[in-house]
């Protein structure tokens, strides 16, 4: 039987291609109409009063930090197992990013490390959800609310909000680009965490091509409102009114509050994430059955996998992540290798950051690391998207079965 099997590809119908084509025919193609319909259905998907949508998950963590007045002589600190946007907002600010171990044998960071890390100079932590499996956002919160004594705020910039006054405390958020429908314990992922941030990217499950939406929890000293409005100035260079409001008649004037960005969402990627959430809860059951077969199949084979179900959690089934047990980096690439050849696209998630050239040119050694690069040393990650076939899932499972058998 052969097969040529795509690592992540975007299940997309007709009914997405023909929402696209309605928005190119409407004349209105920038942020607009849809985009602020999506964000209104985000919003509610996640149990949250607002959402925000920009054009990547990564600017919306940036944007964040940018809301808390996070930046030079701050801390914030972050997970050594992820992709670089996690840490790579941090630099954006001017802040000084602080890299903390996984727990041993798990893809969350080790909350202990955590605690431990906490300093004056804590402004924020980013939690990373791995594999659609949301973090202990309980056990962070905690964590926090034992450090608000040594919480001190700056003092901010006329013409902010006050964000670092009024939540009293270091900010908690959540890297949730794999999460996104992801629920533990009493919440969904969009709720846990004082702000939450999406990708929408091609590979996720919910793609709007490019793109990602943030949300967050009320905080009672300052309106949502105000803060949806401030995220509008931040994203499209301060200006006091997006292109939609600049079209009324008589209303071109604007004024640039400050010199703000430009990261905003357009109606065209609105369109698609719009049919792609009324399609999420077909598009999520069907991952759970392939992990389910994936799970069955591989039950006695020599590895272990990223729990996606539990009685606490309920992952998004955005990864399915598997670990070579007693193999190393070499065996894990030639297993790849070989995976390659029998048409199977495969991956790893993730290289640790002290691994990379501009983490190590910050100071970070992987030697400092250890749970993190025992996790990655035998790491592979198998297909796992909607476009998948029962067949393919059996092939998939049959072929690494017999791989791992191989002495290399």
């Amino acid at each position: 039987m052969d097969f040529h099997i795509d690592f992540s590809p975007p299940d997309i119908s007709e009914e997405e291609i023909e929402a696209v084509a309605e928005t190119l025919r409407s004349g209105w193609i920038t942020t607009g109409p849809k985009t602020k319909l999506f964000e209104r259905k985000i919003a509610d998907f996640c149990e949250n009063k607002r959402a925000v949508c920009l054009n990547s998950a990564t600017a919306c963590m940036e944007m964040v930090l940018r809301l808390f007045n996070i930046g030079s002589g701050d801390e914030v600190i972050t997970s050594a197992y992820t992709y670089s946007a996690s840490c790579s907002v941090i630099r954006h600010v001017g802040a000084t990013p602080i890299l903390i171990d996984t727990a041993k044998n798990s893809f969350e960071m080790d909350y202990n490390a955590l605690e431990k890390a906490i300093t004056p100079k804590t402004r924020a932590i980013i939690p990373v959800d791995i594999g659609g499996v949301m973090c202990d956002y309980k056990q962070i919160l905690n964590i926090v609310n034992q450090k608000k004594s040594i919480f001190s705020p700056k003092t901010e910039m006329p013409g902010t909000l006050g964000m670092q006054s009024a939540l009293g405390r270091i900010l908690i958020l959540s890297d949730a680009a794999h999460s996104f429908g992801a629920k533990r314990d009493e919440f969904i992922s969009g709720s846990a965490a004082d702000f939450t941030c999406f990708s929408f990217h091609a590979v996720k499950n919910l793609t709007t091509a490019e793109g990602g939406a943030l949300t967050w929890k009320n905080i009672p000293a300052i309106s949502d409102e105000s803060i949806y409005r401030y995220f509008m100035l931040l994203s499209l260079h301060g200006q006091s009114k997006d292109a939609l409001e600049k079209t009324k008649l008589g209303t071109w004037d604007y004024d640039i509050k400050f010199p703000g960005f430009k990261c905003n969402m357009t109606d065209i990627m609105a369109s698609l994430g719009l049919v792609q959430l009324k399609r999420y809860p077909l598009l999520q059951k069907r991952r759970h059955e392939i992990i389910e077969r994936y799970n069955n199949a591989l039950k006695n084979a020599n590895i272990s996998t990223l729990n996606h179900y539990s009685s606490s959690y309920k992952s998004s089934g955005h990864l399915y992540c598997v670990r070579l047990i007693g193999k190393d980096e070499t065996f894990r690439n030639s297993v790849i290798d070989e995976m390659s050849k029998h048409g199977i696209s495969t991956n790893v998630h993730y290289k640790p950051l002290p691994m990379h050239t501009a983490y190590k040119n910050l100071g970070f050694k992987i030697e400092d690391f250890p749970n993190a690069y025992n996790l990655y040393r035998n790491e592979i990650t198998l297909p796992l998207h909607t476009l998948l076939s029962d067949p393919q899932i059996d092939y998939i499972a049959n072929t690494l079965i017999k791989l791992i058998a191989r002495t290399y």
